[in-house]
């Protein structure tokens, strides 16, 4: 079989949304869904797509601010509504496939959204690249009715990426980023001290230049992922970060000489 080029895969795309509007679009402020929403914008107009921001504790603050600015830059629609919590369990026991009740909470929030603005669809920025990975939210998200567009249409991340600068998009580089939770291993608590550590220490290397920082949270030990390049960036404020990090409750501090992958949390399941 001859694979679609991507002018092919983004014609099935706008088939897909035409089909569907009007939509509601998952928002998260990440390269996927920000490109799903402006692209779904520009073909159907801004009274035809919403976009719903889910607001809650497993999210940055930076993550937060940077994906409302963004959403105002490319003028879309949007709504933030805060997120549910996870229940009482869930935080204690953690499981490895808490993404999955996160995304049936989800659902719930933006079945309520899409009634409420007369959408036909429910979207998300799921794409060709997540299938094979341990992303039990998308088939929640799936079994819930929610649509894949980019799925749908055979479109990948590195697509994503090429279309996003094709348009000019200025978000076509964009790290990947995921929700603190995805920090913590499964089976250890999630706290909201725990969250502040990693959301904090984030920050802190971020400050110094770190393009893709991460932080898992080990109990007393910080396992610091960054991007191979940018390890020697944390070599050198060595002792600022080791301060810093002391100051959030940290006894040990590593730097994973892997440096930063997506889903380094899962090599223990997978």
């Amino acid at each position: 079989m001859i694979a679609m080029t991507i002018n092919k895969k983004c014609e099935l795309l706008t088939e897909i949304l035409q089909k569907n509007a009007p939509l509601l679009i998952a928002y998260s402020g990440g390269v996927d869904s920000s490109l799903l929403a402006v692209h779904a914008t520009d073909i159907l107009g801004s009274e035809s797509v919403y976009c719903v921001f889910i607001d809650g504790p497993e999210i940055s603050r930076k993550a937060f601010h940077a994906a409302l600015k963004q959403a105002e830059e490319f003028g879309l629609s949007l709504d933030v509504i805060s997120g549910k919590l996870l229940s009482e369990d869930l935080m204690q026991t953690n499981p490895s496939d808490r993404c999955r009740y996160c995304k049936l909470g989800n659902f719930e929030i933006l079945e309520s959204a899409r009634k409420k603005n007369h959408c036909h669809s429910i979207a998300d920025g799921a794409n060709v690249s997540d299938i094979g990975e341990n992303r039990p939210g998308i088939d929640a998200f799936g079994s819930c009715g929610v649509i894949h567009p980019f799925i749908m249409a055979g479109i990948t991340k590195q697509d994503i990426r090429e279309i996003a600068k094709s348009k000019g998009l200025s978000f076509w580089n964009k790290p990947s980023s995921a929700c603190l939770y995805s920090r913590i291993p499964y089976g250890d608590e999630i706290t909201q001290d725990k969250l502040r550590m990693i959301e904090v220490g984030e920050d802190i290397l971020s400050d110094l230049g770190i393009s893709q920082p991460r932080v898992r949270h080990h109990g007393t030990i910080a396992r610091i992922e960054v991007p191979p390049d940018e390890m020697e960036m944390v070599f050198s404020a060595r002792k600022s970060v080791l301060k810093q990090f002391k100051k959030l409750g940290f006894v040990y501090i590593t730097l994973d000489l892997r440096g930063y992958r997506s889903g380094s949390m899962d090599e223990v399941i997978l």
